[in-house]
């Protein structure tokens, strides 16, 4: 497996000795910490790299980045805004993850990587005060799209994007959560496909107008049992 020589012929960037070096020390830190709780079902060297550290990097195929705010929703092992900051070291995150355990594990990973801007809430997105405050949000293997989306979308700015990362059934799900992207404010932009191990994976780019209305998020109890 050649990363470097993946990531300069798939999305242009020349990874520097640093970043290399990040990636090792982001692979050995997961597989340690995976042997005492459940961050990651994927452990191989190869498909931690592809599927996990690649497949979060091709947010650059839907979406440029430069320092902007962005808050990852349900980041789990740190994905895909861990990759994203070793790439793009001016972006300022913002990680949200319900599980306190997750939350150790990146504070003890950013510590490692000697990464700024990273801020780590041991939270639930429907409780936590910060809406209408970002650039980008994003979501990673969180929930189906009309779940996801009254998960994201209220924390955007206006004019700014939800980002979501799905499988082969993107399009479907964008049908499915064509009612829940509309009260939000938002509006489905385009749908970025690409291969990963030759899985077909997508993001989803939605723009966000105006403000949602103030009611959303609801308790995830509801937003489950009574999707938008």
């Amino acid at each position: 497996m050649d990363f470097k020589k993946l990531i300069a012929s798939s999305l242009g960037i020349e990874l520097t000795d640093q970043q290399l070096n990040q990636f090792e020390v982001y692979y050995e830190t997961l597989v340690e910490w995976n042997k005492k709780m459940n961050l990651t079902a994927i452990t191989e060297k190869e498909a931690v790299y592809h599927k996990h550290f690649y497949d979060s990097l091709c947010l650059i195929k839907a979406h440029t980045l430069h320092d902007q705010k962005i808050l990852d929703v349900g980041s789990g092992a740190g994905f895909p805004s861990i990759p994203l900051k070793i790439i793009f070291p001016n972006i300022k995150i913002t990680i949200i993850d319900a599980l306190k355990k997750r939350i150790t594990f990146l504070d003890t990973l950013v510590k490692k990587l000697q990464l700024n801007d990273v801020n780590l809430i041991h939270g639930r997105a429907e409780t936590f005060d910060a809406k209408e405050s970002f650039d980008i949000v994003t979501g990673r293997a969180v929930a189906k799209l009309n779940v996801l989306s009254e998960l994201c979308i209220p924390f955007v700015k206006e004019n700014g994007y939800f980002l979501a990362y799905k499988g082969s059934d993107a399009e479907e799900e964008v049908n499915q959560a064509k009612n829940a992207i509309t009260i939000l404010k938002g509006k489905v932009k385009k749908t970025v496909q690409f291969k990963v191990y030759n899985e077909n994976r997508a993001i989803i780019v939605v723009q966000k107008h105006s403000k949602s209305p103030k009611k959303y998020p609801r308790q995830f109890k509801k937003i489950k049992s009574n999707p938008l």
